[in-house]
């Protein structure tokens, strides 16, 4: 391909001048054609570049270079003549009367005014230099919530046993105290299992080492006395250890007075002297003591689920775990093994008074029971394959729920430092965390601690601690993340969505004491009439009607058919349906109907 051409020009037409003029001429014409339009596509949709200015080209312009140079005037007095010495005041206040005296002066002084005063309103209309957005909080960073094991504190003993309680030390919460018991009964038989105490930061070696007569089903410390605990036995006794003597209890209960079967709960109460506690056991009893004389229980009381004046054994329920709040010294809560709950006041006069009211919480027994640290009135409770959070307001539902659960749960505690979130342990070795105020379809934080089953937990006082036990005898010590801690706004937040919930809760029992109530009135009006059914043997108004609509029915049939009536119908009895041809008028029919 040539890419060069030669222009040639001869030298005479050079500097001829240019003649321009104006014609028409056509140089191409093309006419339409239907046809091409077929070969068009319509552009949907079209972008198209607008701009309100004329688009120029690029230009390039050479200009003259110049030089500037930037120098700072300082003006400490402002701006005076060279004969006016700005230092001399004399010389200042007579030059300054000069010109105050000048005609111009006042003329050019209202002149500046004008855009002076135009800068001013214009700076108050709009603050140039305000800051819009410093009141305005910082939007927190979304941290992912984490955990961490920090040290694992296994079973010195040769036979692992499964760890039942946990119990952190009053002082700071230095020490664990964990218990050691194989709950099955061929195995615990002729055994005594030794308990520990450790030391938080030393997993290597047990601080002290119990060893009792019998198993220890739970081991808590006294919060007023860190070298003071008590302990429920196997076999029903109660002991007051101290960590200054390991070796024996200090004081252990009479076997002819203490409980009939093992000790699952034992807490301290809030007493003037601090040595009183009290215990409940699969016996169907609660007992009082005091560690100063532990020969016999200071009081009894019997988790009778039928209220009476006289409590009976025989149909008592079993006690699977006690509840304390030290804000409210007389009332305390039991957890019983048919999943009925008790709430009880000390200070009642007979067994009626004492226990305050009954709810059933769950088909199976009740592992754990906690009052949240903030709000006293709402109760969290573990059983079967579900956590509910209660209020003693609403009686006949829990106001939150957790999903069911594929395996089941053991044990469960709330956050104290973080009062909208609650920790759940599981049969699978999961460690769950729930906050309330994400979500309460899925755990905020689910954590395998172990491939076994997990029994116990216990949250440290200062909420960034979670020590859990395994059916193995170990013990995992959990460090949580800081945003599960403690967040801003917890509480008035966690306050307002209780609040909704207790009402929501409230209105859901309102309309159940209405259709009772309709029911009710129904039942009474009905009683004496026979065509109608009694609605008081019936479950619910769905029912009632149901066996209203069958008897009418029923009635009907019996008009038009009565020699298919033999006996008295019965709706929930399946009838042969009615057939035309066995009533035609032959001789043996009419002899019937005769």
């Amino acid at each position: 391909m040539d890419i060069q051409y030669v222009y040639q020009k001869e030298r005479r037409e050079f500097g001829k001048q240019c003649l321009f003029s104006d014609k028409n001429k056509v140089e191409f014409s093309e006419p339409a054609s239907h046809d091409l339009f077929k070969e068009y596509i319509l552009r949907d949709p079209v972008s198209v570049g607008t701009q309100y200015s004329r688009q120029m080209a690029i230009s390039e312009a050479n200009t003259e270079s110049a030089e500037f140079e930037h120098h700072g005037i300082l003006h400490s007095e402002g701006g005076w003549p060279k004969d006016v010495n700005y230092l001399d005041p004399e010389q200042t206040v007579r030059y300054r009367r000069k010109v105050e005296k000048d005609e111009n002066y006042i003329s050019q002084l209202m002149g500046l005014t004008k855009p002076m005063e135009h800068c001013i309103f214009q700076n108050n209309a709009v603050n140039i230099y305000e800051k819009y957005f410093d009141d305005l909080e910082p939007a927190p960073l979304i941290e992912r919530s984490s955990s961490r094991t920090l040290n694992v504190y296994r079973d010195p003993s040769i036979y692992k046993q499964p760890v039942t309680h946990l119990s952190w030390s009053p002082d700071g919460g230095t020490k664990i105290a964990v218990s050691h018991c194989n709950m099955n009964f061929g195995e615990v038989l002729g055994k005594a299992v030794c308990s520990y105490i450790w030391e938080v930061e030393n997993p290597n070696a047990p601080l002290l080492r119990f060893k009792p007569a019998s198993s220890m089903i739970c081991l808590e410390y006294n919060q007023k006395d860190p070298t003071t605990l008590v302990c429920g036995m196997y076999n029903g006794q109660v002991a007051a250890w101290d960590t200054r003597n390991e070796q024996e209890p200090v004081m252990i209960s009479e076997r002819e007075h203490s409980h009939r079967a093992p000790v699952n709960s034992a807490l301290w109460i809030n007493s003037k002297s601090g040595t009183e506690f009290f215990s409940g056991s699969s016996d169907s009893q609660v007992m009082w003591w005091d560690t100063r004389k532990l020969s016999q229980p200071i009081d009894r009381l019997l988790m009778d689920p039928i209220k009476a004046d006289e409590q009976d054994l025989s149909r008592s329920y079993g006690v699977s775990c006690l509840e304390y709040e030290t804000s409210i010294p007389t009332r305390f809560m039991c957890g019983t093994e048919q999943g009925m709950l008790f709430s009880c006041n000390r200070k009642g006069k007979s067994p009626q008074e004492k226990i305050v009211f009954r709810m059933q919480c769950h088909t199976g027994p009740i592992y754990a029971l906690t009052r949240n640290p903030a709000f006293v009135k709402n109760f969290l409770t573990i059983g079967d394959w579900i956590a509910r959070i209660w209020s003693e307001d609403c009686r006949e539902s829990s106001i939150v729920w957790t999903k069911n659960h594929d395996v089941m749960l053991t044990d469960g505690a709330w956050s104290p430092t973080r009062y909208s979130l609650f920790f759940v342990s599981r049969v699978d070795g999961v460690l769950d965390a729930w906050d309330l105020l994400q979500q309460h379809s899925e755990p905020t934080l689910s954590i395998k601690v172990c491939d076994e089953s997990l029994k116990c937990l216990r949250a440290h006082e200062s909420g960034r601690l979670v020590g859990t036990g395994s059916v193995k005898g170990a013990t995992f010590l959990i460090e949580m993340s800081e945003n599960m801690t403690s967040i801003r706004n917890d509480k008035p937040l966690l306050t307002a969505m209780l609040e909704r919930e207790n009402r929501r809760e409230k209105i859901l029992e309102a309309k159940s004491r209405e259709m009772k109530l309709k029911v009710r009135g129904l039942n009474r009006q009905d009683e004496h009439t026979d065509d109608k059914p009694k609605l008081f043997q019936c479950r619910s108004a769905c029912e009632a009607a149901e066996q209203e609509y069958l008897q009418m029915l029923d009635k009907e049939r019996k008009s038009r058919f009565p020699e298919e009536y033999d006996e008295e119908y019965d709706p929930k009895k399946v009838r042969k349906p009615y057939k035309p041809e066995h009533y035609e008028s032959d001789g043996e029919n009419e002899d019937r109907k005769d």
